[in-house]
């Protein structure tokens, strides 16, 4: 449907730019490709974002936050700290998982896209090692776990656990096996942070 039917906002914007993306990949996407699926002008675009650049960033980061969205529910549970971390940890592979083997050609385009945006990725991997850290500090509270602070045990777990959700192992995730390698490395994690 043609935005000039309704109202151009930033969030069509996106969705177009991820149907051009998956459609040309990120080497020959264009705005111009953007606003023609839009059935706008290019500078319709731009008014909402200001460079090519600019696009780019909010559409990798709109991929990126729905991951954190999801995660999100987890953290704010009320029960055992234990189970929400392992429940985060296994929701965050999963949510990988879907991602690189739903849309292998839009993966590999956020692939390159999230290279291109440093400062979303960083923004995105603070606020998954945010997310652990509440839901550690929690056990820390209740005497489940032991660690010398939240935020630095928060850290630990995302990097150990790294295999798992970093898109530079996506090929080893449909391996025989990986199912029990996973639960294998967040039990010993969870043996490690038992008070």
């Amino acid at each position: 449907m043609a935005a000039t039917s309704e109202t151009l906002t930033a969030e069509r914007i996106l969705e177009a730019t991820e149907e051009v993306l998956r459609r040309h990949g990120p080497a020959k996407a264009t705005v111009v490709d953007v606003a023609r699926v839009l059935g706008v002008s290019h500078g319709s675009v731009y008014r909402h974002f200001r460079t090519k650049a600019a696009l780019r960033e909010a559409v990798t980061k709109r991929w990126l936050d729905r991951t954190s969205e999801a995660l999100l529910a987890i953290v704010d549970e009320d029960r055992d700290p234990e189970a929400r971390l392992r429940d985060w940890l296994a929701t965050l592979f999963a949510a990988k998982r879907r991602k690189a083997g739903a849309d292998p050609e839009l993966f590999a385009t956020y692939m390159v896209l999230t290279g291109e945006n440093g400062a979303a990725v960083g923004e995105h991997i603070a606020d998954l090692t945010g997310q652990l850290a509440r839901i550690i500090a929690a056990g820390l509270a209740e005497g489940t776990f032991a660690a010398a602070d939240a935020d630095t045990a928060a850290r630990a777990v995302f990097q150990a656990t790294g295999r798992f959700h970093d898109p530079c192992y996506a090929k080893e995730w449909e391996q025989p096996g990986i199912e029990q390698e996973f639960t294998a490395l967040v039990d010993l994690v969870l043996r490690g942070l038992r008070a």
